[in-house]
């Protein structure tokens, strides 16, 4: 498909505009969509867009990647992160927030040491209680909803997702919270927020929004 026709949504009050792709033809990895988003939002050539994907901390490549060019007009730097899952991807730019992007198809179920991995026990507990034919797409919105918070966070993600539970989806109207914190994330945990994004067949997408630093 032409990135340039993918769905742009702006999430209300915090700047983030999200990019779905389905589809997207053969070639057109997740940097080129991340690129393509991040140019058009930004108003510079994607060829010229920088984006460092090597933790600054510790170096290795997890986490959103860091967007070296462009900024801001005001200077301040650009957040951005992509996923991709079953021929989605989704992209999402903003100045104002740390953010992390999540996707996930729903599968059969799968082996129960990839849950105990991560999800936390509360979660777990509440899956056993859904009728089995909606388990496997609220398990995917789970994961795609670790999956964006522990990108936004970085160098955290290697914390086990285990120990960090969030509210489950059906009860949150799309926007889920922190429901139990870990130390490592201090106070700042009550401020996070993660969106679920609208996405082609049974595929499950969010954006985590940290902070503003």
């Amino acid at each position: 498909m032409d990135i340039a026709s993918a769905d742009v949504v702006e999430f209300d009050g915090t700047g983030v505009r999200v990019m779905v792709a389905p589809g997207v033809r053969r070639g057109a990895g997740v940097d080129t969509v991340l690129r393509a988003h991040l140019a058009a939002s930004a108003g510079v050539p994607a060829d010229d867009v920088e984006l460092d994907h090597a933790c600054p901390v510790c170096g290795v490549r997890h986490g959103s990647p860091v967007v070296r060019y462009p900024t801001s007009p005001s200077g301040a730097p650009w957040y951005a992160d992509a996923a991709t899952d079953a021929g989605v991807v989704v992209a999402a730019v903003g100045v104002r927030h740390p953010l992390g992007v999540g996707v996930e198809a729903a599968t059969a179920e799968p082996a129960p040491t990839l849950d105990a991995a991560a999800l936390h026990p509360e979660e777990r507990e509440r899956l056993d209680e859904l009728d089995p034919s909606a388990r496997a797409l609220v398990r995917a919105q789970l994961w795609a909803r670790k999956a964006a918070l522990l990108r936004a966070l970085g160098h955290l993600e290697v914390l086990e997702p285990s120990r960090i539970a969030v509210s489950m989806p059906g009860d949150d109207h799309g926007e889920a919270r922190v429901t139990r914190s870990i130390p490592e994330l201090g106070s700042r945990w009550e401020a996070v927020r993660i969106r679920d994004v609208a996405v082609p067949g049974r595929v499950a997408a969010s954006v985590a929004l940290l902070p503003r630093r």
